[in-house]
């Protein structure tokens, strides 16, 4: 007896070994994240600003600004202020954030200012894509990179210096309505869409909560009836979310890449009978030169004569042949075996692919 649920114990490790939790494979529609973008200057630059005759809207922002403050600038003034530079900011609205809380936003140059480092950014509204104000930017830059220049036009640069980021630098002006707490129900939509993973989702939720709890409207989407009362829904969710759910394995595929010879091969590529020959010519041209010498008092000239020799290599031709259903294992080790490169294994597989033999979809990137 003691065997038999030292058995069952390791039985259901082992099923549970691949199993997912809900939320890492899943995520509920509408509760997404928000992009926001403003335009602001960077100022307290020590030298390394735009230079505005050739950033003309630096100029005109910074006039603008002053403008504001009351400051006139007379008409037909050349501003050259080294210390400001005219920055993007985009920034990153999480789900459910309130106003007067905080989010990190990203500046980046965006005239020619070849530095950020120790600048302070100015008051800047950051806006959706509704053109609504939703936070407000403002705060000294944290700049990783940096760099140095001699005089005589040298120049060391280390990551890059005219991005930098403002850790808490922008307050929440304005909530993002959800429809979290709005109708009966919610709706899963799975990261990788897949009809197997919908299945067992439904299937899990169902035998937790009671049936025609879950229902899948597709491979990719499942709909969970849910409470109305906001508090119990974000206790129904909470449970909901942390279900281990196993998912289905994807569609065999292999991932080529042909820039940085990196191929990734999935778990289930299979292999139809084949024979695959690997082996290659080496040819090697080398030029000598021969000098033909006169003798002595004959009048002759020294003549240089080119003298070239071609020799072919044949490398070894060997042949391994893949038995039907041939796994990932077997056909690595097989390809090894031959040493074959990353070249050469593109090329068997992309032969073995229109040759018919090979069950999986072939993507180079």
């Amino acid at each position: 007896m003691r065997n038999l649920m030292l058995c069952l114990c390791v039985l259901m490790a082992s099923s549970l070994a691949h199993a997912e939790r809900l939320k890492d494979i899943a995520s509920i529609a509408g509760v997404r994240t928000n992009q926001l973008i403003g335009y602001g200057l960077v100022v307290g630059l020590d030298g390394s600003g735009d230079q505005t005759s050739q950033t003309p809207f630096t100029a005109q922002t910074f006039n603008n600004m002053l403008t504001e403050f009351g400051i006139t600038v007379p008409p037909g003034t050349r501003i050259q202020t080294k210390n400001v530079a005219a920055v993007a900011i985009h920034a990153e609205l999480p789900p459910f954030a309130q106003p007067g809380q905080s989010i990190d936003i990203t500046v980046s140059s965006i005239g020619n200012s070849k530095s950020l480092r120790g600048g302070s950014l100015l008051m800047t509204p950051l806006k959706g894509i509704d053109g609504q104000v939703y936070a407000i930017a403002q705060g000294n830059l944290v700049v990783g990179g940096f760099g140095a220049e001699g005089a005589d036009g040298s120049r060391i640069t280390v990551n890059v210096p005219s991005v930098g980021r403002i850790p808490s630098g922008a307050t929440v002006e304005r909530a993002v309505s959800s429809p979290f707490a709005s109708g009966t129900h919610l709706t899963f939509n799975l990261n990788r869409p897949d009809f197997t993973t919908a299945k067992r989702v439904v299937d899990r939720i169902n035998d937790t909560f009671g049936p025609d709890v879950a229902q899948a409207l597709n491979g990719g989407s499942i709909r969970v009836r849910a409470p109305l009362d906001p508090n119990q829904r974000v206790d129904y969710l909470s449970m909901v979310e942390n279900l281990q759910v196993d998912q289905g394995n994807a569609t065999a595929k292999i991932i080529i890449n042909s820039r940085t010879g990196t191929i990734v091969i999935g778990q289930d590529v299979r292999v139809q009978p084949a024979a695959v020959t690997h082996g290659g010519l080496t040819v090697t041209i080398s030029e000598n030169f021969q000098v033909s010498q006169p003798e002595a008092f004959s009048g002759g000239q020294t003549v240089i004569t080119p003298s070239s020799q071609i020799n072919i290599e044949e490398g070894d031709s060997r042949m391994f042949v893949f038995n039907p259903g041939v796994s990932l294992d077997e056909i690595v080790r097989a390809v090894n075996q031959v040493g074959a490169a990353p070249g050469d294994l593109m090329a068997i597989l992309e032969a073995l692919k229109q040759a018919g033999a090979l069950n999986a979809e072939l993507v180079i990137i």
